[in-house]
C-alpha cells in the first residue's frame, strides 16, 4: 500500500499524471533550479508515459528528439515510411533548425518502482536520484568536436531559442517505433545579457534613482568640504587673534616707564 502512495506522490510531483502524460515536461523547480539555462533544458524522464504491457521484455529504449520551434510541421516527423526511428544528428539538422535530431537514448524508466522521494534528502543519494528522474538536454559540450565519440551527441542548445521535445518508444531488437508522445510545449532557453545591461547595483535601483543618488552624494561632499573649510578658517582666525592680543600686551608692558626709587 505504501508503494502505491509513493508512485502517486511521484507522479504528482513530477507532473506526470494522466492529463500531462502525453508530452515531455520541464523538470519541477524543486529538483532542477535555474532551468532552463542558456544552453540546457532539464526534462522529466517519461515515467508511466507508455503502457508497460507493450514492452514486457527489456528490448525497448527511449529516444529523445529535439527541434527548434521554427522547424516546419512537415519536418517534425521522427519516423520513416517503414516505421524506423529517425537518426538525424545535430549537425545534419543545423541544431534542430531543419527538423528534429536525436538528442539521447536511455532505458525505459521503471514506472513500478520510481526513485524514492525520501532519498532526495540524502546528500549521498540525491545525484543518482536526479539522474534517474531527469535528463538535461544540451549537457555535452565536447561530443561535436571529438572524432572518437560514437554515442548520440547531445550538444549545447542555442541561447534565447525556443525548442520542442518528443519521447519515442523504440524496439531496439527490430529497430521499429512502437509508440511516441506529442511534442512538448515550447520551451525557451535564457537570453545572454550584455555586460552593459547587467544591473550590478546591490539594491537593484533604477537608472533615475542612481543618478539622483549620485547627485546627492556630490552635494553632501561639497557641504562637508565647505563645513570643514569654515571650521578651519575660524580656528586659524582665533589663533591669529590670540597671537595679536599677546603681542600687543607685550608691547604695552615694554612701553610703560619703570618706577624710579625716591631718594631720601
Amino acid at each position: 500500500m505504501s508503494s502505491c502512495w509513493v508512485v502517486l506522490a511521484f507522479c504528482c510531483l513530477g507532473q506526470l499524471c494522466a492529463d500531462q502524460s502525453l508530452k515531455p515536461q520541464v523538470a519541477a523547480p524543486q529538483l532542477a533550479t535555474n532551468n532552463p539555462t542558456l544552453t540546457t533544458v532539464a526534462l522529466e524522464k517519461p515515467f508511466c508515459m507508455f503502457d508497460s504491457s507493450l514492452y514486457p521484455n527489456k528490448s525497448y529504449v527511449i529516444y529523445l528528439y529535439a527541434m527548434k520551434e521554427l522547424a516546419s510541421a512537415i519536418s517534425s516527423l521522427v519516423t520513416t515510411t517503414n516505421s524506423k526511428p529517425l537518426n538525424s544528428t545535430f549537425l545534419q539538422t543545423s541544431g534542430g533548425q531543419l527538423g528534429p535530431y536525436k538528442a539521447a537514448t536511455f532505458n525505459v524508466p521503471n514506472c513500478a518502482s520510481p526513485p524514492k522521494l525520501t532519498d532526495v534528502r540524502d546528500v549521498n543519494k540525491v545525484s543518482d536520484i536526479l539522474k534517474q528522474y531527469l535528463f538535461r538536454v544540451g549537457d555535452d559540450g565536447t561530443c561535436l568536436y571529438d572524432p572518437n565519440f560514437l554515442a548520440v551527441c547531445n550538444p549545447p542548445l542555442a541561447p534565447d531559442t525556443t525548442y520542442r521535445f518528443k519521447y519515442v518508444l523504440v524496439d531496439s531488437t527490430e529497430g521499429i517505433v512502437k509508440d511516441q508522445t506529442l511534442w512538448s510545449d515550447p520551451i525557451k532557453t535564457k537570453r545572454v545579457k550584455l555586460p552593459l545591461k547587467i544591473d550590478t547595483w546591490p539594491g537593484r535601483r533604477s537608472g533615475g534613482m542612481i543618478v539622483i543618488t549620485s547627485i546627492l552624494s556630490v552635494l553632501v561632499f561639497f557641504l562637508l568640504a565647505g563645513f570643514l573649510a569654515s571650521v578651519s578658517s575660524a580656528v586659524m582666525g582665533s589663533e591669529d587673534s590670540s597671537e595679536g592680543t599677546k603681542h600687543m600686551s607685550q608691547t604695552i608692558q615694554q612701553s610703560e616707564p619703570s618706577p624710579q626709587l625716591s631718594s631720601e
